[in-house]
């Protein structure tokens, strides 16, 4: 005991107060406050003031309660949301008012934005981000700074958490790292002004928006989810990062699970908020074939239908071909000629003739529609050809870039008709070796009209009509191709997935499209046209400025990426030699030779074909990397591509003795071009991946051979070999152990056995489910083990996901703790 005489003695340690009990009303009234965010627990024990476990266990218990009751919904793991918000009033409404209110009446005034049911997922409107020791989550608690240097540039969505923003000018600044809560609702494309912040993230800079300069296209396609009387619109695009609310005035009759396009009204300064829109087309029920595809069209910004003068204005175009306009031409009607195209094509835009010349050469003629005869400058056709820039071919239909009456007729080279077009002639002998070209307005009649596989059958059996000639052009693209090869071309190919669909649009298989001889012939001598009418016109001024043309461009790989590549190649025991820029080239060739027929070929060829520059459309004769062309330009395909078009309008001008055209408009139009391809190559790919989870989900319970395709945090992805659909497998769902992400060597490993499972691995799986809304595939693991082993591990592991997971004891270093706890901690 301590006492004034003994005041040397130890005092006595002063008894802490036993901290206040957390109550229901206090947890629900967080999330009252808060109707339209999601929270998790550590968000909840932060704005509650928790210190101690038993706080902790009461906030849980209360959860369970809220839940139970129908208040709060779980979303993900130990995320929830306010569920009902009339019954959260009542619920946190005094006694004495609620003797007061009368039946039927709110004692709460509801927010603007109510809840969404949990299938909408994650408010991704709310996202912590970590700076200078700060999290800022309501963002207009946000201190506000003091204006200093902002840069205006482009919105680049990387994910639902953060954008880039790509700066305007000459390369000034990096792309800056945007916070989505920092963005103000900006969406792909728009324009912006930020305001950088000190520090950085990854080494790249970082800022907040201050300002939206131009909104694009304030539309989004997704699901919507009706409440009441109001809706709330979940977009398909993962990166788009918040929901939309549209009052009930402005639903326009649509139904809970509709696809629909909304147009955005209004966007609030509060990022609180949800931005208002209104719905502008109804696509039907979620799920269905022409509600998916046309919602694809929609969000991508597809047009459904031409516009009525345009129509009319192709309609009034006349077949007759005057006899003034064929003696302004070279005549090949006479001539042996034929078009390949696949099977189901309607819009033939190239044809192929043959003729022995006196001297033994073979006169290889190769004919394109003549696209510009009809469509010209200044026209309704020209515009709507120009914007749209290009056709696009979507699973089950193509979209256009002319009306079909100029596409399937009047352009179409369809066979036994007299056709206009515009040629590339070239002499050859029979080793591809090329002596003279010509280029110029043609009329021809084509012969005969061969699917690819009825020419490739002539090239097998050397049997059949026209059977000679096309054996004769076959071994000249033999020639062509290898001299392009020795010349430094890539021989890295994608590969083109097919369906086979029944009437309504339902897939019935999949394959990947088989590039035979026949394919081949065709795109050497349309590469021929391409290169020689590119040089052609770069050669037809010796000096600076040189004519006007447009180029189809692609640049060599950058060192970095390429370095990156190997070292990934590096790991499969492929060693690449990068040293000599000139033979870079080579060294790819060698590892695709190297790679075929293994498990990792198509990892590996594609991360290459990743690893190269995008080609492009500009008037910089900069050359083609992938083919090994100095020169190259898209002539052979107007009907389909406008920037085809833009060549036969330059090459007509230059061979009548036009003067040198101004360069800004065309390098417009093919920055256009190329920003139209990049959409449309989009939307093709999300037309592929929809119908491959509509084929798989026929396929739930079977088992496929497949190849690890790609490495996350949360799962892999494993490609089908047969029929290349991609899933995922969770890593908490691999069986037999718990597994991380080892980022650094792409790969995953196991805690306690040490397994690796790395890229290009083979696995078979078995299909789990496949979601049509969300576009994906979800596999699990042939798990062979002993069923008493497999119920263990199950057991062990319902176990572990039953725990609290935001206070589990983490201080032995996380050998016991489950991967769920692991995932947790991961997630800031």
């Amino acid at each position: 005991m301590n006492t004034p005489e003994n005041s040397r003695a130890p005092r006595a340690k002063r008894e802490k107060p036993e901290p206040a009990a957390i109550t229901q009303d206090q947890v629900l009234r967080v999330f009252a406050d808060n109707p339209t965010k999601v929270l998790a627990y550590r968000q909840l024990s932060r704005r509650l003031g928790v210190t101690t476990k038993g706080q902790r266990e009461e906030i849980f218990a209360h959860i369970k309660v809220l839940r139970k009751n129908g208040l709060i919904t779980l979303l993900q793991n130990d995320e929830y949301r306010l569920a009902d918000t009339d019954a959260v009033a009542a619920a946190l409404m005094p006694s004495s008012a609620k003797k007061l209110t009368k039946k039927g009446d709110s004692p709460i005034a509801p927010p603007r934005n109510r809840s969404v049911q949990a299938e909408f997922g994650q408010d991704p409107i709310v996202h912590r981000r970590r700076s200078a020791g700060f999290d800022y989550v309501d963002g207009d608690d946000r201190p506000e700074r003091a204006p200093s240097n902002t840069v205006i540039g482009t919105v680049d969505l990387a994910t639902p958490n953060f954008a880039f923003v790509v700066p305007e000018g000459t390369g000034e600044h990096d792309d800056i790292r945007v916070f989505t809560d920092q963005l103000k609702f900006a969406l792909q494309g728009d324009v912006v002004r930020v305001r950088l912040r000190s520090g950085s993230r990854d080494g790249r800079p970082m800022g907040d928006v201050v300002e939206v300069l131009k909104r694009v296209r304030p539309e989004i396609v997704g699901r919507i989810q009706i409440q009441g009387t109001l809706g709330f619109v979940k977009p398909d695009n993962r990166k788009v990062y918040f929901d939309v609310f549209v009052p009930p005035h402005l639903l326009h009759e649509s139904r809970n699970g509709d696809k629909v396009l909304v147009r955005i009204n209004e966007f609030p300064e509060d990022s609180s908020r949800q931005p208002v829109g209104e719905v502008i087309r109804n696509f039907g029920a979620a799920g269905g074939n022409e509600a998916e595809i046309n919602a694809i069209m929609a969000e991508f910004g597809l047009p459904f239908e031409f516009p009525s003068e345009v129509e009319e204005e192709s309609e009034g175009i006349s077949e007759v071909i005057e006899q003034d306009e064929i003696a302004r031409r070279r005549d090949f009607r006479a001539i042996t000629t034929f078009t390949i195209d696949p099977a189901d094509a309607k819009d033939f835009d190239d044809a192929l003739s043959i003729q022995k010349l006196e001297n033994g050469h073979w006169e290889i003629g190769v004919h394109i529609a003549d696209v510009t005869h009809y469509v010209r400058p200044g026209t309704e056709l020209e515009r709507e050809g120009k914007h749209r820039a290009t056709s696009v071919y979507l699973v089950d239909r193509v979209i256009p870039m002319l009306p079909e009456r100029l596409s399937n007729g009047l352009c179409s080279l369809r066979p036994h008709e007299d056709k206009l077009t515009f040629s590339a002639v070239f002499e050859l002998d029979e080793n591809g070796k090329l002596y003279e070209s010509w280029f110029g307005k043609t009329i021809i009649h084509s012969d005969r009209r061969f699917s690819y596989e009825e020419a490739q059958e002539r090239i097998e059996s050397k049997e059949g009509e026209y059977a000679e000639e096309i054996n004769l052009m076959n071994d000249m693209a033999h020639k062509l191709c290898a001299l392009r090869f020795k010349q430094g071309a890539i021989t890295f190919e994608t590969q083109e997935v097919k369906f086979r669909l029944d009437e309504h649009g339902k897939p019935l298989g999949v394959y990947v499209k088989e590039r035979k001889d026949a394919h081949k012939m065709i795109e050497e001598f349309m590469l021929l046209a391409n290169r020689k009418v590119a040089e052609f016109v770069f050669n037809l001024k010796k000096t600076k400025p040189r004519f006007t043309m447009v180029y189809r461009t692609h640049d060599a790989p950058e060192p970095e990426r390429l370095q990156t590549f190997a070292l990934f190649a590096q790991k499969f025991g492929y060693k690449l030699k990068l040293e000599n820029p000139k033979k870079i080239s080579t060294e790819l060739n060698n590892l695709s030779s190297e790679v075929m027929g293994k498990p990792e070929q198509n990892v590996l060829q594609g991360l290459a074909i990743r690893t190269m520059s995008k080609a492009i459309y500009t008037t910089e004769p900069l050359g083609h990397f992938g083919l090994a062309f100095d020169h190259y330009s898209h002539f052979t395909s107007p009907i389909r591509r406008y920037p085809d078009m833009m060549a036969h309008r330059l090459l007509e001008h230059y061979l009548l003795g036009g003067k040198n055209v101004a360069v800004e408009p065309v390098e417009e139009e093919c920055k256009h071009s190329s920003a139209r391809e990049k959409l449309a190559a989009n939307a093709e790919r999300a037309s592929i991946k929809f119908k491959q989870v509509e084929f798989m989900a026929d396929e739930i319970g079977n088992t496929f051979k497949g190849v690890v395709s790609g490495l996350t945090e949360r799962g892999m992805y494993i490609e089908i070999e047969e029929n290349k659909c991609e899933g995922m497998v969770r890593i908490s769902d691999i069986p037999g152990d718990e597994y991380e992400l080892d980022k650094d060597n792409y790969r995953i490993v196991g805690r306690r056995n040490k397994r690796i499972i790395q890229f290009g691995d083979e696995m078979m799986v078995v299909v789990k489910s496949a979601n049509l809304l969300d576009r994906t595939i979800d596999f699990e693991l042939v798990d062979d083990r002993p069923d008493h082993v497999k119920k263990r591990e199950a057991d062990e592991r319902k176990q572990r996901n039953s725990e609290p997971r935001g206070y589990r004891d983490h201080s032995s270093g996380g050998k016991g703790g489950s991967k769920g706890g692991f995932k947790g901690n991961k997630r800031r």
